[in-house]
């Protein structure tokens, strides 16, 4: 597992913002189960597939043009380190999975790297989740999932798949990477959902 050099450690947690086992940093740890892809931007693009009527695809100059949203979260990583007030931009997954017709109640996003994991499809819908792209107003950096990542702040981090691809709408769920090792299943950081049976 890749950690960020330099990385400054732990301060105590000093907001009711911060859920339990929770610390602070101003750092923005990096860590990775492989190595960083680096997809060029010619050949991304983001698909919604699986239990749709008929599978939808953006390029990058498509999803570019979609309306894009500025928001300001807190993120919570499962090794137990906090980062508030962190802002992204990008496209909100109401937004993309308004285009796609079809009946799931789970989805299992898909990454270049071959990672997976899996979200109920209402914590990605209701201005829960984004695909985005910048970071301080700023491409998003490989190894923080660039060109695109999800984000899904009000779970653990691990939820917010770093290199996405896209998403598959299912009937059913279907763990993805690290919930096949052991990882909780849903990953509520305000429960200590971190590993199967929290």
């Amino acid at each position: 597992m890749a950690v960020t050099r330099g990385f400054l450690g732990r301060r105590p947690a000093e907001s009711s913002r911060v859920p339990p086992g929770q610390y602070l940093t101003r750092d923005f740890p990096v860590l990775s189960a492989g190595p960083t892809p680096h997809t060029p931007l010619d050949k991304w693009d983001f698909t919604i597939r699986g239990t749709v009527d008929e599978p939808v695809s953006w390029s990058w100059a498509e999803f570019q043009a979609l309306p894009h949203e500025k928001v300001t979260v807190d993120i919570h990583c499962v090794t137990k380190w906090t980062k508030l007030d962190t802002t992204w931009s990008g496209v909100s997954l109401d937004t993309l999975l308004n285009a796609a017709s079809g009946q799931a109640s789970h989805a299992l996003a898909f990454c270049d790297g071959g990672y997976t994991t899996n979200v109920p499809l209402a914590d990605l819908r209701g201005g829960k989740a984004w695909i985005v792209d910048e970071y301080y107003g700023r491409p998003l950096d490989p190894e923080h999932g660039g060109p695109a990542r999800l984000l899904v702040p009000h779970l653990y981090f691990w939820k917010s798949a770093k290199w996405i691809r896209g998403v598959e709408l299912r009937s059913a769920d279907q763990p993805g990477f690290w919930e096949m090792f052991g990882y909780h299943n849903y990953g509520d950081p305000w429960k200590e959902q971190r590993y199967q049976g929290d």
